[in-house]
C-alpha cells in the first residue's frame, strides 16, 4: 500500500525519543517503521541497547537463544482460506498423496523419537484451525478414531509424546477457546498463535489476505491471546509484515501485543515474520517484505515491547542476513530443526545450528539452547507450569538459568496426576481460627504478580465505573412493578435499580408484596455445613482473599478423612446438607471431586452433597479429558446431588475480566449450569455486586438468569452476594469500590424479586455478608430465605466479613423474628425436612459444641 513518507523533522523527533527511552505512541512508531539508511542505523543502535540491557538484567548477557525442535504438522486441513498459505490443503490432495486426514499416532511418534535421538527437546505441533468444521472427512476421521474434536487429538498426542519420547510439546492449533486452554495446559508447557495483524479490513474486505477466514478476525485472535494470559499459559505470538497493512496498522498490532503482554505477563516471545510470496497461492504476485522493512520492524518492536521482551525473527526467511537482525534487537532464533522442514515455509530450509552459532559469534553473541517454554516461565513455576509437566520440564532445564541442559537425556517420562493429593497440610484449623486469630496477613505474598498488571487493570476498569444514565421515570416504573413486574422494560428496571429515598422504600414494599404472594411469609433456612477442602489456588481472582499459594502461611488442604469426618459431625447436629467448594489446587486431579463426594456419601449416606462450582466443574472436566456433560454425569454417580451457582460474579465478561484473571467466561458458566440442570442436578444462582459494576450489569445478569430458568427450571434460589472489600486484592489495589451501600443491597434484593418473578421463587440474603440487622432488612425487601447455619465459613471471613462463621438455628429464627416473620427449616431443594433431622437440629441448636479440631490421618 502506497504511503506518504514521514517528514525529516518527524523522523528526527521519533528517533530522539527512541534513543532517550521515551515511550513511543502509535504515530511515532509508524514513522520509525519507515526509517531507512542512516535513520535505520540509528534506530537499530538504540534498539540493540534496549535488548542488551534486558539480557543483562535476565542474567544472560550477550546470549541469543534457539530451540532444537521437530516440526509435526498434525493435520494440514483447515477451515480458513488465507490467500498466502501453502500449508493448508484439501482432502483430495491428501488422499492422492497417500496421506490420511491427520497424521497417525505412529507417524507422529516416529518423528518425535527420531528428534529425541538427535537431542531435540521441542515437538512443535502445528495444524489448521478446526478442520472438522469445514471438512466432513476430518470429522469422519476424528469420529472413527474416538476423538470429540481436533483439540482432543492434540491433547492425546501431546501426552504420548511426553510419555514415549520426552520431547516437550509446543502447540499451535490456531484459535482456541478459554476451555481449550484448560484442556491443553496440562499437556504442553507452552503454546502459540500469531496475531499477524490488527487490520480488520484485511479480513473483512473482499480480496484481503484473510478474507473468508473466520479465525483471522483480529478481535478473535486478540481474545485468544487474552485467554492465554488469563489461563497462565506461556504464549508465543507475533506479527506477519508485508501482507498489505499500512505502517500505522503494523504499529497498532505491536501496541496491541504490548497491551496483552503488560496485562497478563504471559507473552513469552514475539515473532516478527516477513511475508514471502509462494507459488500456487492467491498472493503469489505480491512482493516479498523487504529486509529493511523487517529490520525496522524488529527495532520498533524492541522499543515498544521493552528490554524484558523476547524477540525472534525466523532465520530461514532472511537469506543469511543474520547480523542485521541481531543488530536490530532480536535475542532468539526460534525453533530450528536438524530433522524436519519448516512445513509452513517449505521452500526455505532451516540453517544448520553450527552456522547460527558462528553467525551469532561474529556479532559478539553466544548461542544457547532453550526449551519451548522460556527460562522466565521455567523459573516462575506455578501457576505457569502444570504440576504434571513439571517433571518433564525440570528434567531438561538448567535449574540455575532455566535454559536447556544440552546434555540432558531426552527420554519419555510418565505423565500422571501428583500422588497423595489429599494429605492434610497447612492451616487446617483456619475455619476455627479465622474467628479468633484471624488471617496471617491481608494479602498473599505474590500479590504484585499473580493478578496481572494493576495499572493496566485500572485502565480497563475505568469505562465500567461511569454512572448509568437514567431515562425512565421512577414513578411510572413503580406503577408497572406494582401492577405486573413481568412487564417492566429494561429502562424502567434500570430506573428502579437506582431508586433511593421514598422511591426505594416503595420499591421494597412492592417487592415484599410480590414475595408474600409468591412464597408466603415463612422465612426458610437449611442446616448445613460449609467444607472448603483447600484454599490453594492460582486462578488469580482479584476479588478473592481466600486463595493462597501452597507456601503461604494461611494455605491449607484437607484430607479425605477430614472432609468425611466434618460431614459426619454436621449430620450429628442435624444437618441435611454439606456445601463443598475449594480452590483450584494445581495438584488436584479431575477425579478428586468424585473422591470427595464418595467420601461424604460413604460416611453419611443421607447427606445432600451440594458441591463444586462451575469453575471446579470445568477444572475437573478439562483435567480428565471428559466433556462437561460426561464429568457431571460421573460426579452425579459419585454422589453429587446439586451444584452451587457460584463463580458467576457478574455474568458480563467486560466486568469479569476486571474481577478475575483466569476464571471461566460467562458463556462457560451458563454451559455448566444448563448442562447440570439437563442432567437433573439443580443449582442455586448468585450475583456478587458492588465492586467495578454498575446497575445495568445487575439488570443484564438478572435477565439472563430468568431466561435460563425459563428454559431449564433448575435454579432453586437466587442468592445476593454483596462484595466484601476489606481484604479483596482488587480493592487493596485501589480499583474497586468498598462494597455495596445499604441502598444498593435493598435495591438489588427488591429487583431480584421482581425481575426473577415468577421463574425463581426463592430469594436468599446472606447473613455472612450483611449481619443480623442487614439480613432482616433484606427480608423486608423481597427476600424469603436466610441460607444456612454454615457451621464454618472461611471465604467471606478471609475477605474481611465481621459477622462470624456460623449461626445457630436460634440465631436464624431470631433474624426472621426481627423481620416479623415465622421461620421454617428446609432441604436444599426447599422441601420438607424429616422430623428426625428437625429434632436432632433443635437438640443441638444446629451447631457443633466445639468446632472440628485438627485431625491427624
Amino acid at each position: 500500500m502506497t504511503q506518504t513518507p514521514p517528514t525529516a523533522n518527524s523522523m528526527r523527533r521519533a528517533l530522539r525519543r527512541a534513543r532517550d527511552g521515551v515511550a513511543l505512541d502509535t504515530a511515532e512508531a509508524a514513522v520509525l517503521l519507515q526509517a531507512r539508511g542512516a535513520d535505520l542505523a540509528a534506530l537499530t543502535e538504540s534498539a540493540a541497547r534496549v535488548r542488551d540491557a534486558g539480557l543483562e538484567a535476565a542474567g544472560r548477557p550477550r546470549v541469543i537463544t534457539y530451540s532444537k525442535s521437530v516440526f509435526i504438522p498434525l493435520t494440514r486441513l483447515c477451515r480458513d482460506k488465507c490467500h498466502y498459505c501453502t500449508f493448508a490443503t484439501v482432502p483430495g490432495k491428501l488422499r492422492r498423496a497417500g496421506h490420511g486426514m491427520f497424521m497417525s499416532p505412529d507417524e507422529v511418534l516416529e518423528i518425535a523419537r527420531r528428534g529425541a535421538e538427535l537431542g531435540c527437546k521441542e515437538a512443535l505441533i502445528t495444524l489448521g484451525d478446526k478442520p472438522e468444521d469445514r471438512w466432513p472427512e476430518a470429522r469422519e476421521w476424528l469420529d472413527a478414531h474416538g476423538y470429540d474434536d481436533t483439540i482432543a487429538y492434540v491433547r492425546a498426542m501431546s501426552v504420548r509424546i511426553l510419555e514415549e519420547t520426552g520431547l516437550l510439546p509446543h502447540l499451535n492449533p490456531g484459535v482456541m477457546s478459554w476451555t481449550d486452554f484448560q484442556r491443553l495446559k496440562p499437556v504442553a508447557p507452552s503454546m502459540g498463535m500469531m496475531l499477524e495483524t490488527t487490520a480488520t479490513r484485511l479480513w473483512s474486505e473482499p480480496g484481503g489476505p484473510h478474507y473468508g477466514s473466520p479465525d483471522k478476525e483480529p478481535a478473535v485472535r486478540l481474545r485468544v491471546l487474552e485467554d492465554a494470559g488469563r489461563s497462565s499459559v506461556p504464549f508465543t505470538s507475533g506479527i506477519l509484515i508485508g501482507i498489505g497493512e499500512t505502517y500505522e496498522e503494523r504499529a497498532d498490532s505491536l501496541f496491541a501485543l504490548r497491551r496483552v503482554a503488560r496485562s497478563y505477563h504471559g507473552v513469552q516471545e514475539l515473532i516478527i515474520q516477513n511475508f514471502r510470496a509462494k507459488p500456487d497461492t492467491a498472493m503469489r504476485g505480491m512482493p516479498d517484505a523487504e529486509l529493511d522493512d523487517l529490520v525496522a520492524t524488529v527495532a520498533v518492536a524492541r522499543h515498544i515491547m521493552g528490554p524484558s521482551a523476547c524477540l525472534q525473527a525466523p532465520p530461514n526467511l532472511v537469506d543469511a542476513e543474520y547480523a542485521r537482525l541481531i543488530g536490530a534487537g532480536i535475542d532468539d532464533w526460534g525453533g530450528v530443526s536438524p530433522l524436519t522442514p519448516d512445513h509452513v515455509n517449505p521452500e526455505r530450509p532451516w540453517p544448520q545450528i553450527e552456522e547460527l552459532a558462528a553467525r551469532s559469534a561474529e556479532a559478539g553473541f553466544s548461542l544457547r539452547e532453550r526449551l519451548c517454554v522460556y527460562p522466565e516461565f521455567v523459573q516462575r513455576g506455578e501457576p505457569w507450569l502444570d504440576p504434571r509437566l513439571r517433571p518433564h520440564v525440570t528434567a531438561l532445564a538448567d535449574p540455575a538459568t532455566g535454559l536447556a541442559r544440552e546434555d540432558a537425556e531426552v527420554t519419555g517420562r510418565p505423565w500422571q496426576e501428583p500422588e497423595e493429593v489429599f494429605t492434610a497440610a497447612g492451616r487446617t484449623d483456619l475455619h476455627r481460627a479465622i474467628d479468633t486469630e484471624g488471617r496471617t496477613g491481608d494479602r498473599r505474598e505474590d500479590f504484585d504478580e499473580v493478578y496481572g498488571d494493576w495499572e493496566a487493570l485500572r485502565e480497563q476498569a475505568a469505562p465500567g465505573l461511569v454512572p448509568d444514565r437514567i431515562e425512565a421515570d421512577v414513578r411510572t416504573a413503580l406503577s408497572v412493578a406494582a401492577d405486573d413486574p413481568t412487564k417492566l422494560t429494561d429502562a424502567e428496571a434500570l430506573a428502579l435499580l437506582h431508586a433511593d429515598g421514598a422511591a426505594l422504600d416503595a420499591l421494597c414494599r412492592i417487592a415484599d408484596d410480590v414475595r408474600r404472594d409468591a412464597v408466603g411469609d415463612e422465612v426458610t433456612y437449611v442446616v448445613t455445613r460449609n467444607i472448603n477442602f483447600t484454599n490453594v489456588c492460582y486462578t488469580g481472582c482479584r476479588f478473592c482473599a481466600f486463595a493462597q499459594r501452597r507456601t503461604d502461611a494461611d494455605a491449607y488442604t484437607l484430607s479425605l478423612t477430614q472432609v468425611a469426618v466434618r460431614a459426619e459431625q454436621a449430620w450429628q447436629v442435624g444437618a441435611t446438607e454439606v456445601c463443598m467448594q475449594g480452590g483450584i489446587h494445581p495438584d488436584l486431579p479431575g477425579t478428586a471431586y468424585f473422591d470427595i463426594a464418595r467420601a461424604v456419601k460413604e460416611r453419611v449416606p443421607g447427606m445432600h452433597v451440594h458441591a463444586f462450582s462451575p469453575m471446579e466443574v470445568v477444572n475437573g472436566a478439562t483435567r480428565t479429558g471428559l466433556s462437561i456433560r460426561e464429568w457431571l454425569t460421573a460426579a452425579k454417580e459419585a454422589g453429587l446431588d446439586s451444584v452451587p451457582g457460584t463463580a458467576a460474579e457478574i455474568l458480563d465478561d467486560e466486568v469479569r475480566w476486571v474481577l478475575t484473571k483466569g476464571k471461566l467466561p460467562a458463556a462457560t458458566w451458563v454451559e455448566v449450569i444448563t448442562t447440570a440442570h439437563e442432567l437433573g442436578l439443580p443449582s442455586s444462582s448468585t450475583m456478587m455486586y458492588g465492586h467495578v459494576d454498575q446497575p445495568h450489569h445487575w439488570l443484564a445478569h438478572l435477565r439472563l438468569l430468568a431466561r435460563i430458568q425459563q428454559r431449564t427450571g433448575g435454579f432453586t434460589e437466587f442468592v445476593t452476594l454483596p462484595f466484601i472489600h476489606t481484604n479483596a486484592p482488587v480493592y487493596l489495589a485501589g480499583i474497586a469500590r468498598p462494597g455495596p451501600t445499604l441502598r444498593d443491597n435493598r435495591a438489588v434484593t427488591a429487583m431480584a424479586r421482581l425481575l426473577l418473578h415468577p421463574h425463581i421463587r426463592n430469594i436468599q440474603t446472606s447473613w455472612v455478608k450483611l449481619g443480623t440487622d442487614g439480613a432482616a432488612e433484606m427480608l423486608r425487601s423481597g427476600a424469603n430465605d436466610l441460607g444456612g447455619t454454615l457451621m464454618e465459613e472461611t471465604i467471606s471471613r478471609m475477605a474481611g466479613s465481621s459477622y462470624g462463621s456460623y449461626r445457630s438455628i436460634r440465631d436464624l429464627v431470631a433474624i426472621a423474628d426481627a423481620a416479623g416473620r415465622p421461620a421454617r427449616q428446609r432441604t436444599t431443594t426447599y422441601g420438607d425436612v424429616p422430623a428426625e433431622r428437625i429434632a436432632t437440629g433443635l437438640a443441638t441448636d444446629g451447631h457443633l459444641p466445639e468446632l472440628l479440631p485438627v485431625l491427624e490421618d
